[in-house]
């Protein structure tokens, strides 16, 4: 191997120990860092799903009152018609009641 070879492999490992594998290291760790960030946000996102499944758990329940509801509204018509007879029976009273 000539001179101007073996010269040109030294600057090549030496460029290779001294720049590219400092470089290489620098941006594994960094990419480490931000993965047990993200890893981070994920145990968070877990906490917060399982918390809004606990506070949804009661939707089903509204569809029983909305069938409740749909069922009472007849009641409730005939409430109002018969407090309504009612009202109207207090008032002819009063109108007759001269005290």
């Amino acid at each position: 191997m000539s001179t101007l070879a073996l010269t040109i492999w030294i600057v090549t490992l030496v460029i290779v120990v001294v720049v590219i594998v400092p470089l290489a290291l620098a941006l594994l760790s960094r990419a480490l860092r931000n993965a047990r960030a993200i890893e981070g946000y994920l145990e968070d996102m877990l906490e917060a799903g399982v918390k809004i499944v606990g506070h949804t758990k009661a939707i089903p329940a509204l569809d029983d009152t909305l069938a409740t509801a749909a069922a009472m509204a007849p009641v409730a018509t005939a409430i109002e018609e018969k407090t309504g007879i009612v009202a109207g029976m207090l008032a002819k009273r009063a109108e007759e009641d001269p005290s």
